[in-house]
């Protein structure tokens, strides 16, 4: 039986380096403390395990890709087992030799892998060079089953598609779970700032009211310096999130500082939201057929 009250946690840290191992470990505290405090859902940020690299398009930035499985599910999936939680983590994932992908691994309370999801929507954009390193996701938008419930991980870019998540929800994802890496170009003017973080917040809450679900934001904090003179590196925002199903924040991070936050989550009332607001019942399927194209010529 799934849980009617599921409490959820979620880990906001910052990286100095590409030290996987003291990286986990600081993680891996903040796992412990939140499994402590009763949650049984934890979800980390993306590409936790190093600095966010793609700031600069650089071969020997592949040198901090793994196979799935590796060292990072090894570690990750003994942590699931060892507190008894569902856990979503994130990982530059070695496929093959010149294959790379932004993968996410869940593990159910086991060390065994649960599910995968690779990130299919890649940006390309000044400090963001992620179509460098990541080829598009091929294992579409399908929820992971676990013992809490149905997950609709999607991972940073994916998050301003709403075609993602609703393609999640029609498969009966019960959360949808965000790990994302985001923040400002310092020569952004503080009013470019609260615009862009306003839109990022306010497109996942939306994901949210339209398809009547949880929401669970992970976002990277603090400064990292851009390898390329010049540049002016990147201030992540932080600002982590847990929203209801109607879209509601209920608990929320500051921008700067590592932190964690639980939210137990009620999972009866996204039923009687959807009862309340049928979006699925009403949706004019016969006249959405334009939406797999490019563009309306």
């Amino acid at each position: 039986m799934r849980p009617t009250k599921l409490k959820v946690g979620l880990v906001q840290q910052a990286v100095a380096d590409n030290d996987k191992v003291t990286n986990w470990n600081k993680s891996a505290e903040q796992i412990a403390k939140l499994a402590a405090e009763g949650c049984e859902c934890i979800l980390l940020q993306e590409l936790h395990s190093t600095l966010y690299f793609c700031q600069q398009e650089d071969t020997d930035a592949f040198d901090l890709a793994e196979p799935i499985p590796g060292p990072a599910t090894e570690f990750f999936g003994e942590l699931a087992e060892k507190h008894n939680i569902v856990l979503v983590t994130s990982l530059f994932e070695k496929r093959g030799s010149g294959l790379y992908h932004n993968t996410a691994v869940v593990f159910d309370r086991s060390k065994e892998i649960a599910g995968k999801y690779r990130k299919m929507h890649i940006p390309d954009d000044p400090g963001f060079y992620e179509k460098f390193y990541f080829t598009p996701g091929d294992m579409g938008f399908t929820p992971i089953e676990t013992s809490v419930g149905k997950l609709g991980v999607l991972v940073c870019w994916d998050q301003w598609y709403p075609e993602a998540a609703r393609l999640m929800a029609m498969a009966g994802a019960d959360l949808l779970f965000y790990p994302t890496a985001i923040g400002w170009d310092l020569t952004d003017t503080d009013d470019e700032r609260a615009r862009q973080h306003g839109a990022w917040e306010t497109i996942q809450r939306a994901h949210a009211v339209a398809n009547s679900v949880p929401v669970i934001v992970a976002n990277r904090t603090g400064f990292e310096a851009s390898p390329v003179d010049g540049d002016p590196g990147i201030q992540f925002w932080g600002q982590s999130f847990i929203a209801g199903p109607q879209g509601e924040i209920l608990a929320k991070a500051e921008a700067d500082g590592e932190t964690t936050l639980s939210v137990e989550l009620d999972m009866e009332r996204t039923e009687k939201v959807k009862r309340i607001w049928p979006y699925f019942r009403d949706r004019r399927i016969d006249a959405y057929d334009d939406l797999t194209k490019r563009w309306r010529d």
